[in-house]
C-alpha cells in the first residue's frame, strides 16, 4: 500500500523544493485515499516548493462518491500544518481526490503563480483552504474546480488574495463557519483586483444556523470582476444542509466591517447581491 509523503520539521535551516515535470498518484484512489493526504508537510520552517505538477488522478474517487459507495475520507493533495515561513511557486495541481492545497495553522505564507485545476462537478475539491493561519498572501493564481476556489475557515487573520482568477467553481467564500460553540473568528481579510467566471457564487460569507462565540470582521472586496456568476455576492447565515442540526435556525456568527468597492460585471441569476443574515 502507497503511502502518504510527510516531510515533518523542526528544520535546521531553510531548504528548498524544485519539482520538475509531473508527479503522479497511483491509479487505485484507495491507495492514497485512506491516508487524507498526499504530500503533508508539518512543522516546518523556511521552506520553498518551486514549478511542477501534482497529477492526483482524482476521477475513480470521485466516481466512488458520486455512486455514493463506501469510499475512504481521500487525500489532499499538498497541506502544510503548523509551519512557518513558507513559499509555494508555480505549482500546478491536477484532480486532487478532495481539496488540492491546505494551509492549516501556519504563519507567512505566499502562494504565488499556481494553477490548479478539476472538473467542474468534481465533488469537494476545493482550490486552496486555508484555517488557524496568520499573514497568508495569495496571488497570481487560476483556479478552476469543483467547489470553493478559496474557502477560508476559523482563526484565518490577515489574508491578502490578489489577481485570482475563479472558475468554475464556488467563489472564494469565508466558512462554513458556526459548526462550532467555541470557534475562532476570521478578519482582516482582502480580496482585489479577482475575476470570477461562470462559477457558483463569487464572493461569499457563510454560516452554519447554530449558536457559536465566532465572527467575521474587516473585510475588504475590491476591483472585482463578475462574468456570468450565479450568486455575485452573497452572505448566508442560514446554512443547514438537509436541515439537521441547526436546532436553533439561527447563526451566532456576527457578521461586521465588510466592504464591497467596485465589484462589477453580470449576474446568471436575477439576484445580484444576496444578505440573508442571522
Amino acid at each position: 500500500m502507497i503511502k502518504e509523503a510527510v516531510f515533518r520539521g523542526p528544520c535546521k535551516s531553510r531548504f528548498v523544493i524544485q519539482i520538475d515535470g509531473t508527479i503522479v498518484a497511483p491509479s487505485d484512489y484507495r491507495s492514497l485515499g485512506n491516508s487524507g493526504n498526499w504530500l503533508l508537510f508539518i512543522k516546518v520552517t523556511g521552506v520553498s516548493v518551486y514549478g511542477g505538477t501534482l497529477d492526483a488522478r482524482g476521477s475513480g474517487y470521485w466516481a466512488c462518491r458520486t455512486a455514493g459507495r463506501n469510499c475512504p475520507v481521500g487525500a489532499r493533495s499538498i497541506t502544510f500544518s503548523w509551519a512557518n515561513n513558507i513559499v509555494i511557486s508555480g505549482l500546478t495541481s491536477i484532480n486532487s481526490q478532495i481539496c488540492h492545497l491546505v494551509i492549516n495553522s501556519c504563519n507567512n505564507v505566499m502562494v504565488r503563480g499556481v494553477k490548479i485545476i478539476a472538473p467542474d462537478q468534481s465533488p469537494n475539491t476545493d482550490g486552496i483552504h486555508v484555517q488557524s493561519s496568520t499573514g497568508v498572501t495569495i496571488t497570481g493564481t487560476s483556479i478552476k474546480t469543483g467547489d470553493d476556489c478559496i474557502s477560508i475557515g476559523p482563526g484565518t487573520k490577515n489574508l491578502w488574495i490578489e489577481q485570482v482568477g475563479c472558475g468554475p467553481g464556488h467563489g472564494i467564500s469565508i466558512g462554513s463557519l458556526a459548526k462550532e460553540l467555541k470557534e475562532e473568528g476570521v478578519e482582516n481579510v482582502t480580496v482585489k483586483n479577482a475575476i470570477f467566471s461562470g462559477s457558483d457564487n463569487g464572493l461569499r460569507i457563510k454560516s452554519w444556523a447554530r449558536p457559536s462565540f465566532g465572527f467575521v470582521r474587516g473585510i475588504v472586496y475590491q476591483d472585482i470582476i463578475m462574468r456570468n456568476v450565479k450568486n455575485p455576492i452573497i452572505i448566508d447565515q442560514m446554512y443547514c444542509p438537509g436541515n439537521q442540526g441547526c436546532p436553533r435556525q439561527n447563526s451566532g456568527i456576527k457578521v461586521s466591517q465588510v466592504t464591497y468597492k467596485n465589484v462589477v460585471g453580470t449576474s446568471a441569476t436575477q439576484v445580484g447581491v444576496k444578505f440573508e443574515c442571522s
